[in-house]
């Protein structure tokens, strides 16, 4: 390679992999490995200019498997491409049916709080699923009749909060937490919550006075909303210290330590699901937590209960989405990635990567149900699955009658 091809290379990898007409031409020149849009007898080269470390991520899309076909919707963004809110105490960004048009039904969330960060009280009209990435936390929560809740969560475990139920987070020490919030509405915005401090300032003095039964002049102090939302607070005490005088705690649990349940393993990979049948109060979202090894696949199935919402926790994967009517779209995705599958499509996910891929499925529904393309076949009369795909034996007397979720097993 030349001392110029070798700068625009270089120049490439610096900024992000953007690489103009010339610095391609140099690159191509010199026989480096720059993807390109074809494969035999079809395609041709991009001259650019091009995002080349976008292309490096996305195989699927500049070189398409030939089983692709038809225009199905986008079905993956990155957190990473989401606007990100900064505050005293932390920072969160959202990926919803704004950022993921095809996202109808579910909506996510990615928030950090410092080690004293306090998100602060409030409630919505959605549920609140979420999942703990790292670090520990205290979530707080009132059920209807005035029960409080109180309990620390730590690296994979869940909360649920129904819609309307209030409820608070905040980051422990030694480093606070980062987590991921699932919602039952694609529509929902973290902007607009029902908030403590919010409602307060919108209520006249004499109105507070006389609902708690104190001076109206007590009133009329509250911080503004937009020094709250996520802020700092005083780390609070151990666990036991937050016992409240003269109220009951709730009989119902808010948390589920999904990392203690046994997983389903195969050699390949582990599920763990996680739905109200586990977690009784989760009446509104299902959720696999599922590992895959390298080389293996979550095998080819559908969901016919909802769309599902997945995240990825870590490694990358190539995700195959079949629509009916000749439709079919294969995406890559990554850690921090949300890929989304409209109810009853049937998909795949495999492990691109030669680490660990591990990502969380979720549904808007009460139970984890998917079907098994290979289980189907295997429980079909075989003379009618031969007539429609004319197998060869081998394949047919390899099908599985139980499901193995992650294959091969």
């Amino acid at each position: 390679m030349d001392s110029i091809s070798r700068r625009h290379m270089l120049a490439a990898t610096a900024t992000g992999g953007l690489l103009t007409s010339v610095g391609l031409a140099h690159a191509q020149t010199a026989g480096s490995s720059i993807p390109q849009p074809q494969r035999p007898g079809h395609g041709g080269t991009d001259p650019g200019p091009r995002n080349l470390m976008r292309d490096r991520q996305n195989p699927d899309l500049l070189v398409p498997p030939s089983s692709d076909h038809g225009t199905l919707p986008n079905l993956r963004f990155s957190f990473s491409d989401a606007h990100v809110r900064l505050e005293p105490g932390g920072w969160t960004r959202q990926v919803t049916q704004r950022e993921l048009g095809i996202a109808k039904s579910m909506a996510g969330v990615n928030m950090r709080l410092n080690a004293g960060g306090v998100r602060e009280l409030h409630w919505h009209k959605a549920s609140e699923w979420a999942y703990m990435l790292y670090g520990t936390a205290r979530v707080t929560a009132v059920d209807s009749e005035g029960r409080y809740f109180v309990d620390d969560v730590g690296v994979g475990d869940l909360w649920f909060f129904p819609g309307g139920t209030p409820h608070s987070i905040q980051g422990l020490g030694p480093d606070g937490c980062e987590f991921l919030l699932v919602f039952d509405d694609g529509d929902f915005d973290e902007d607009n919550t029902f908030l403590l401090n919010d409602w307060f300032k919108h209520i006249p003095t004499d109105v507070l006075g006389k609902n708690f039964g104190v001076p109206a002049s007590l009133f009329g102090h509250t911080p503004d909303e937009s020094e709250r939302y996520i802020f700092l607070a005083p780390l609070p005490g151990p666990l036991g210290s937050e016992a409240i005088a003269g109220a009951k705690a709730s009989e119902t649990s808010y948390t589920w330590r999904m990392m203690e349940q046994v997983p389903i393993k195969t050699k390949s990979g582990t599920v763990r699901i996680t739905d109200s049948r586990l977690f009784p109060i989760s009446t509104t979202t299902a959720a696999a937590l599922v590992e895959v090894e390298p080389g293996g696949l979550r095998e080819v199935h559908w969901h016919p209960n909802g769309d599902e919402w997945l995240y990825v926790i870590e490694g990358q994967a190539r995700m195959g989405v079949f629509a009916g009517q000749g439709q079919a779209r294969t995406f890559d995705l990554q850690a921090g990635d949300v890929g989304y599958v409209p109810v009853a499509m049937g998909h795949y996910l495999e492990n691109t990567g030669s680490t660990k891929f591990r990502f969380l499925e979720t549904f808007k529904s009460d139970r984890f149900i998917d079907f098994s393309l290979d289980t189907w076949m295997a429980a079909t009369p075989p003379g009618l699955v031969q007539a429609h795909l004319k197998l060869d034996p081998k394949v047919m007397s390899a099908l599985r009658t139980n499901k193995a979720l992650v294959v091969p097993e």
